[in-house]
């Protein structure tokens, strides 16, 4: 049945979702895309729906530019996935605590750590990011200069989930083992550092006359191109880190609980970055919105809805997604739309079992704002297998 391709584009555009099921403006977001002159190809995901700019559930291929917009303001926004040597059986009856636990190791929405956190001090921490922090901070000063006096707030928010769609999950498998699941991405520096590049790249000359303002591109060769380069690859480090952090925060918190519990390797995956991939035998700067790299062999994470399900899948390398998959269920209507047309009551309804907040605060994360995790799985089985199927027994918010 999938990919199906979009109809008037001048960049070929396959779509792993029907066009009947998605939003007209969707569509012709799409296209505006597909229609830039830098654009080498577009692939769709199931969870595909309107963004700023650029669609998210898209990945874009361009030759020699790239589209802040098409990664997004929170650069880097990715998973991040653990299992345990628990078992469904270890857990208490009443989960209260643990969720306890974890807010207390992990600060949510706006706030962040009064200090920076010493991950010197983790009982656990993720392979690959023990190092290179001196590196990473003494990278700072070369930022874009509007935001050199945000670097202690940056600091304190390493290991912070933030707000919105961003999540802590304790989940059980098909075989009732317990993984640890967050969602989370660049914290405020992320977006501060996108929202000034997206309004340099608007003033270019060269981006006069498109479809839309969002969707102007910076191009190689130039000095803007490099700035943001620079700038981005940093924040999708900064993502990586403060998941790591967080992880670690979180496996410290289930130890004080458990304290002969044992973590597996991490999982880890970006779904809002940039890439330098070979496409179609050439080198292009790939964009993944809201979509995950699912190249052959390589684990990736699918989170839905705080009252449904998550998947493990591995990827198999489809050449004809750009090695791409969703990055999720992807929202059927916006927040908005959610707080008019549900309430608390039925927030405590569909996430029935689940230890979570249950209150007007996060209505617009109620399970039926978002499209339907399986159907967006089923329509993606020549993208990626499904190695384990979570299903959320904590849920924590910002």
């Amino acid at each position: 049945m999938f990919p199906v391709e979009l109809r008037g584009t001048r960049a070929k555009t396959l779509m792993w979702a029907p066009e009947h099921e998605i939003e007209q403006a969707a569509l012709q977001q799409l296209r505006n895309i597909a229609n830039l002159e830098w654009v080498h190809g577009v692939r769709v995901m199931p969870d595909v729906h309107l963004g700023k700019g650029a669609t998210v559930g898209s990945v874009i291929a361009m030759k020699d530019a790239v589209a802040p917009a098409a990664v997004g303001v929170d650069i880097g926004c990715g998973m991040e996935s653990v299992k345990t040597d628990l078992t469904a059986s270890d857990l208490p009856d009443d989960l209260r605590r643990l969720r306890s636990r974890i807010e207390a190791a992990v600060p949510v929405g706006f706030n962040s750590h009064k200090s920076a956190v010493d991950v010197r001090k983790l009982s656990f921490s993720v392979p690959g990011l023990r190092t290179g922090w001196d590196r990473f901070w003494g990278s700072f000063g070369s930022l874009h200069d509007d935001v050199q006096k945000l670097e202690g707030k940056a600091h304190n928010q390493i290991g912070s989930l933030g707000g919105g769609n961003h999540f802590i999950e304790v989940c059980l498998d098909e075989h009732d083992a317990v993984w640890i699941l967050l969602h989370s991405g660049s914290r405020n520096i992320g977006k501060e550092l996108a929202e000034r590049h997206m309004h340099i790249a608007r003033q270019l000359p060269h981006n006069t006359g498109l479809p839309d303002r969002d969707l102007a591109v910076f191009v190689s060769g130039t000095s803007e191109m490099a700035a943001y380069r620079r700038d981005l690859e940093w924040a999708q480090e900064y993502a990586a880190r403060n998941r790591a952090v967080m992880l670690g925060l979180i496996c410290s918190a289930v130890r004080d609980e458990f304290p002969n519990v044992r973590f597996d390797e991490p999982i880890s995956c970006h779904h809002n970055y940039v890439s330098e991939e070979i496409i179609d035998g050439e080198p292009m700067l790939v964009t993944r919105k809201g979509a995950v790299r699912a190249g052959e062999g390589q684990l990736a994470l699918i989170p839905g809805s705080m009252g449904t399900r998550s998947y493990v899948v591995r990827g198999k390398g489809n050449p004809d997604s750009f090695q791409s998959a969703s990055h999720g269920a992807g929202r059927r209507m916006s927040r908005n739309a959610a707080k008019r047309q549900f309430s608390v009551a039925d927030l405590v309804s569909q996430t029935e079992g689940v230890e979570s907040r249950k209150d007007a605060g996060v209505i617009d994360e109620i399970p039926a704002a978002y499209k339907d995790i399986d159907a967006v799985i089923a329509a993606q089985s020549d993208l990626v297998d499904v190695v384990a199927t979570l299903r959320q027994v904590v849920c924590v918010k910002g």
